[in-house]
């Protein structure tokens, strides 16, 4: 399903059955998608990194972890187009089984990474807004880094199954050679991480921003009703809470749902056999409907933002003011070469003893 269990979808692929019309469509359509999705996704993510790090004496807390969610937005953008191709190859895997190990591996790294920093986004804003001077010293710019660290180390740790058990296998039957999950026969492995994918991937992250976004926008509410009026900052505050969580929840929502449903099947609670079909094609398009999330992230989080466009105003000022400055001293010295000119042209027709002509 999707990069993280391609073995059924492949194995299930219907190159000359009545069903093979939405196949056709997944071919169609998804690949162009990826590559505008990577496109978009990579120029919104490494702008952001680029003016974080023009920035890197001064930034927060909040700009490590924005600038930590734009890196794992966009090392698992430029995984994709190798997927894209996959599919317009119809499944086939023309790289070898180092790359297909590797890629998937790095998509699954920043999966968990780029997700774990959105609840770290969250948890950063709960404590700004809700704990303000309780943990002020919990907001801290090495603990910020040290965080970041660990959420790496955690997303290596929790793509182990990808690096283990994906490899290129030859399909007799369809007569491919697919970058698949291969799990032994008879194993728990599928099952374990498909549950590890619904509880660690999705559940705890949407129970962790939730309560965040809930206490941020109940502790705005009891600010305005102390205040007497409406702060327009609030406003956009609570708004911008909103949509963090809708788009998170639309965006991975639906591949959770076909997750659990895969698993429901392997566990026989519901027939593999009615619902396979719909598990493929749906596995396929969710998934990529979830990386979604990755391209809109710097749009919602940081592009919307006054003070991360105050940055870029600054980098904008500063640069111009640098090459204002080099083309001042281009000037300055274009004026003291002129002037030197004019001294030399000058000399030769001072004749005379100074001596002389005061005599006279």
């Amino acid at each position: 399903m999707g990069f993280e269990n391609n073995t059924t979808s492949l194995l299930d692929y219907p190159s000359e059955t009545p069903l093979s019309t939405e196949w056709e469509l997944v071919v169609t359509i998804i690949p162009p998608y990826i590559f505008s999705l990577s496109v978009l996704g990579i120029f919104f993510n490494g702008f952001v990194l680029a003016v974080f790090i023009a920035n890197r004496d001064r930034l927060t807390v909040a700009d490590i972890y924005l600038s930590n969610l734009a890196m794992a937005d966009l090392l698992l953008l430029c995984g994709l187009p190798f997927w894209a191709m996959n599919i317009l190859y119809e499944f086939n895997w023309p790289y070898g089984d180092a790359l297909c190990k590797m890629v998937n591996s790095v998509i699954v790294i920043n999966f968990y990474t780029s997700i774990y920093t959105l609840v770290m986004i969250s948890i950063d804003r709960y404590l700004a807004l809700v704990k303000t001077m309780k943990a002020r010293w919990l907001r801290r710019t090495l603990y910020a880094k040290v965080t970041c660290f660990i959420l790496w180390i955690l997303g290596l740790l929790l793509s182990t199954p990808t690096l283990v058990h994906r490899k290129v296998v030859f399909i007799e039957e369809y007569q491919m050679t697919a970058c698949i999950l291969d799990y032994p026969h008879d194993s728990y492995w599928k099952l374990a991480h498909q549950i590890l994918m619904n509880i660690a991937g999705f559940m705890l992250p949407v129970l962790v921003i939730v309560f965040c976004s809930g206490n941020i926008i109940k502790v705005l509410a009891q600010r305005k009703e102390n205040v007497g009026f409406q702060d327009t900052h609030d406003n956009k505050a609570i708004i911008l809470v909103y949509l963090v969580t809708l788009l998170f929840v639309l965006c991975w929502g639906p591949f959770q749902v076909f997750t659990v449903l895969d698993t429901l099947c392997d566990v026989r609670v519901l027939d593999e056999t009615l619902w396979s079909h719909t598990l493929d094609v749906g596995g396929q398009v969710s998934v990529y409907l979830a990386f979604l999330n990755s391209t809109l992230n710097p749009l919602l989080y940081v592009f919307s933002g006054q003070y991360f466009k105050r940055k870029v105003i600054a980098i904008y000022k500063r640069t111009r003011y640098q090459r204002r400055g080099s083309d001042m001293t281009t000037y300055q010295r274009s004026v003291v070469s002129t002037y030197i000119n004019r001294t030399e042209q000058i000399k030769p027709v001072l004749i005379g003893n100074p001596k002389e002509r005061f005599n006279r």
